[in-house]
C-alpha cells in the first residue's frame, strides 16, 4: 500500500504573504518539533481574510499590494498604549508628525502624553502630507490585584438543583448559593459555567461553550417566581399548572434518576414567561426596562430580532430566506416590524435575565464576598446563532476554531466555532470585543476566559477539512489585552485566564504582566523541566486560581480511586490497554499522595470525627492548595459531597450525558442545594480552607 504524499508546503512568496497577514506557515507541538502547515490550509485561510492566493500570480499581486500598503501606512487601524506613557507605535512616526487626539472624555489634545484610559480617536499628519486615522486604546498598566486571598466554589449552575428549581439550577439558586457561601462558609467567590444564550430548538446543544450569543444571557436560567409580574398574571391557575409540571421535572431528576432536560425546562418557562409578559409593567419597572433598551441599543435589537426570526424560520440563519440573512436588509426591517411583539418579548427576557444576574452578584457581595460571582466567557459562538448573524462581517466565513494535533489528540480538534477576523476587529477599534466585555461586567464580579490563549492566536480549520489541515492565525494581543484590561479595570473586576495545556512561549508572561491570573490544576502541576515530579507548593505561581479539578476533568474522588479510568474504558476511550492506563493513573496519584503525606497534610477532618481515607485525601489535596501562594483557591462543589461523575467527558457526545448531570453524592444520589448547605462532609472540607496554611515546601 502506498503511503500518502505529505501536504505541499507553502512557497516562499506564499509564506511571506501569510506572514504579513498573521497566518502561520508552521507550528511547534513541542519545543523540539516543528510541523509545516499545508499550502492549501494557508491559501484557504488567506481567502477567509479576503486575500486571493489561489494561483502564483495572485500570490505575487497580493504580496505586492500588501507591501505597498504597509509601506505607505503611517499607523495601524488600532494603536494600544499602557498607563501614562505614549504608545510605542507613535514613536515610529516621522519626525514632525502632528497629532490630533479626540479623547473618549470629549477633550482634544495634540499630544499622547498622560492620556486618560479610554478608546480615543487619533489623527496623525506627517510632514509629507500623509494622514492616518486610528483608534487609540489606552489602558491601565495592569489589572488591580484581587482583594486579599480568597477561596470559593466552582459549580455548573444547571447541576445545582434546589427544592425550588424547575428541573435545573437557576439564578435564584445562584443567589442563594452566593449568599450562603459568603455568610456561612466565608467564601470569596462562586464561579459558574457560561450562562450565554443557547441556540433554541429541540434538542438544544446542552454545552454552555457553544452558545448562540455571548453578548446576552440565556433566559432558561430565570427564576420565574422571582419576577415581580408573577404575582399579577391574569390566569394564575395556568401558572400553577406550570409550577406543578416543573415540580415533576425536578422530582424526576432528584428522585428518579432522570437526566437534566433543558428543553423540557425551557418549554415550561417560555410558556410562563409568555404569561408574565402580558402583565403591564409598573411605572418604575417600565422606566428601568426602557433604560435597558436604550443602553443595549442596536445589539439588543439584533439579538431579539434573531430570536424572533428563529421562531419562524429555524435556528440556523444560513437557511433563512436570502433577504433575512442580512441583519441590515430591507427584508429584515420589514420582518422585524411584523414581529415586533416577539422582538419585545425577547428583549424583555434579556432584561429580566440581566436583572436576576445582577441580583445574584449583589447577594454575594452583600454576604461579604470580595469578588462575588465569577462568570465564564466561552471561546466563541455557534455559526448559526444570533451573534454570527448580527456581526457576520467580523467572523471568518468558512472557518472554524479548533486545536492542532498534540500528544493527547492525534487528530486535532474542531470546535465548530467561527473565529473573529483580526483585521476587521482592528478596523473597528475592537468594538465587538469591547461591547461583549462591557455586557458581562455588568453583573460579573470577575471573569474567567476560556482558552485565554485565543487573545494571541487561534487554530483555524477550513470548512470540510480535518483539524490536522488547519493553521494558526495571529491576533494583535497587545490590543486585545488593552481592551480586556481597560474594561475589567472600569468594572473593578479580576480576570482569570484558562491557560491549561500547550501554551505558546511568552503568553503566560504577557498575561501575568497585565495582571491576568492563570489557572493551575493540581494534577498537572509537575516539574516538567526537571524530574517531572509533583511541584511542591512553594514552587507554584501566585498569580492564579488553584483548583483540584475542572468541569472537563474527573472529580477528585474519581481520580483518587481510579474510577475515571474505568469510566473511559467502559466508553471505549482508552488508547492503551486498561491495565497500562490503570497502572499509570495509580502511579500518578501515588506520587501526589506521597507528597501530601511528607508534608503532613493527610490528617483527616478536625474535631476528632471519623473520616474515611477518601475524605481525608480530598481534604489533604485542598490543604496543599492552601499552602501554595495562589491568590484564589477554588473548590469544585461536587467534590464537597464525593461526586464521582465528571460534568463533561471530552471526546464523547451521546455516549455520556455531558452537561446533564445533577450534583450527586458518592453513591450517585442527587444532592439538592439545601442538602449541600447541611452536608457535614462539605463543611469539613471548607473548614480545611479556614485552617492556617502552614509552611510550604516539599
Amino acid at each position: 500500500m502506498t503511503a500518502p504524499r505529505p501536504a505541499e508546503p507553502p512557497s516562499e512568496d506564499l509564506s511571506r504573504l501569510a506572514d504579513l497577514h498573521g497566518v502561520a506557515t508552521s507550528y511547534s507541538p513541542s519545543p523540539d518539533r516543528t510541523v509545516a502547515a499545508s499550502a492549501t490550509a494557508v491559501t484557504l485561510t488567506l481567502a477567509a481574510l479576503g486575500v486571493d492566493a489561489s494561483t502564483p500570480g495572485a500570490v505575487r499581486a497580493a504580496l505586492a499590494a500588501r507591501e505597498r500598503e504597509q509601506g505607505a501606512r503611517l499607523l495601524p487601524p488600532t494603536v494600544a498604549g499602557w498607563g501614562i506613557s505614549p504608545p510605542a507605535a507613535l514613536a515610529a512616526l516621522p519626525e514632525g508628525t502632528l497629532l490630533r487626539i479626540e479623547t473618549e472624555q470629549g477633550e482634544t489634545r495634540a499630544s499622547a502624553e498622560r492620556l486618560p484610559p479610554g478608546v480615543h480617536r487619533l489623527t496623525a499628519t506627517a510632514p509629507d502630507g500623509r494622514t492616518a486615522d486610528a483608534h487609540l486604546i489606552i489602558a491601565p498598566a495592569r489589572l488591580p490585584t484581587p482583594p486579599g486571598r480568597s477561596y470559593g466554589l466552582l459549580v455548573q449552575l444547571y447541576s445545582l438543583l434546589s427544592r425550588r428549581s424547575w428541573g435545573m439550577g437557576d439564578l435564584g439558586d445562584l443567589a442563594e448559593l452566593a449568599g450562603w457561601a459568603g455568610r456561612s462558609l466565608g467564601a470569596g467567590f462562586v464561579q459558574v459555567n457560561p450562562l450565554h444564550a443557547a441556540v433554541p430548538g429541540a434538542p438544544t446543544d446542552p454545552s454552555p461553550y457553544r452558545p448562540s450569543s455571548r453578548r446576552f444571557p440565556d433566559p432558561v436560567h430565570l427564576r420565574i417566581e422571582d419576577i415581580p409580574e408573577c404575582a399579577y398574571v391574569e390566569d394564575p391557575q395556568r401558572l400553577r399548572a406550570l409550577l406543578e409540571r416543573s415540580g415533576r421535572l425536578r422530582e424526576a431528576v432528584l428522585e428518579k434518576g432522570a437526566l437534566i432536560d433543558r428543553d423540557a425546562v425551557w418549554e415550561l418557562k417560555r410558556e410562563a414567561l409568555g404569561l408574565l409578559c402580558e402583565v403591564p409593567l409598573g411605572p418604575g419597572r417600565r422606566a428601568a426596562y426602557c433604560d435597558f433598551l436604550a443602553a443595549q441599543g442596536q445589539a439588543l435589537e439584533d439579538h431579539a430580532t434573531w430570536c424572533a426570526l428563529a421562531e419562524v424560520h429555524g435556528p440556523d440563519w444560513h437557511r433563512w430566506p436570502t433577504g433575512l440573512r442580512d441583519p441590515r436588509s430591507a427584508d429584515t426591517v420589514r420582518a422585524r416590524n411584523g414581529l415586533m411583539d416577539r422582538v419585545d418579548f425577547w428583549s424583555r427576557l434579556a432584561w429580566l435575565t440581566d436583572t436576576q444576574l445582577t441580583a445574584a452578584q449583589r447577594a454575594g457581595r452583600e454576604a461579604g464576598m470580595p469578588v462575588g460571582v465569577v462568570h465564564d466567557l466561552a471561546v466563541g459562538v455557534h455559526p448559526g446563532g444570533a451573534d454570527a448573524w448580527a456581526q457576520q462581517e467580523y467572523f471568518a466565513a468558512g472557518m472554524s476554531v479548533g486545536a492542532p494535533p498534540d500528544a493527547f489528540n492525534a487528530r486535532g480538534q474542531d470546535w465548530g466555532l467561527p473565529p473573529w477576523r483580526p483585521d476587521r476587529l482592528a478596523d473597528s477599534g475592537y468594538a465587538p470585543f469591547r461591547e461583549l466585555l462591557r455586557a458581562l461586567f455588568r453583573y460579573a464580579g470577575a471573569l474567567r476566559i476560556d482558552h485565554v490563549m485565543g487573545l494571541f492566536r487561534l487554530w483555524w480549520v477550513p470548512q470540510g477539512r480535518p483539524p490536522t489541515e488547519g493553521t494558526y492565525v495571529r491576533y494583535d494581543a497587545e490590543a486585545m489585552l488593552a481592551v480586556l484590561v481597560l474594561e475589567a479595570s472600569r468594572a473593578g473586576a479580576p480576570v482569570i485566564g484558562e491557560d491549561l495545556g500547550t501554551v505558546e512561549p511568552g503568553v503566560r508572561d504577557a498575561l501575568r504582566e497585565r495582571g491576568v491570573l492563570g489557572t493551575s490544576v493540581l494534577w498537572f502541576e509537575r516539574d516538567w523541566e526537571g524530574d517531572g515530579r509533583p511541584l511542591p507548593p512553594d514552587s507554584w505561581r501566585a498569580d492564579c486560581l488553584a483548583t483540584a479539578t475542572t468541569h472537563d476533568l474527573p472529580s477528585t474522588a474519581a481520580r483518587l480511586t481510579g474510577e475515571h479510568v474505568e469510566l473511559r474504558d467502559s466508553l471505549g476511550l482508552l488508547a492503551r490497554p486498561l491495565e497500562e492506563e490503570r497502572a499509570e493513573a495509580a502511579a500518578d496519584t501515588g506520587e501526589w499522595l506521597s507528597l501530601l503525606a511528607r508534608l503532613g497534610l493527610l490528617q483527616g477532618s478536625g474535631g476528632g470525627t471519623d473520616t474515611s481515607s477518601e475524605e481525608a485525601e480530598i481534604q489533604a489535596v485542598h490543604r496543599f492548595l492552601l499552602r501554595t501562594p495562589a491568590r484564589m483557591v477554588g473548590v469544585w462543589l461536587p467534590d464537597g459531597v464525593g461526586d464521582r461523575r465528571p460534568q463533561n467527558l471530552p471526546g464523547t457526545w451521546d455516549q455520556y450525558p455531558n452537561w446533564r448531570l445533577p450534583i450527586a453524592d458518592a453513591g450517585g444520589r442527587p444532592v439538592t442545594l439545601e442538602e449541600l448547605a447541611a452536608s457535614p462532609r462539605l463543611h469539613a472540607l471548607i473548614e480545611v480552607l479556614r485552617e492556617p496554611a502552614g509552611p510550604s515546601g516539599g
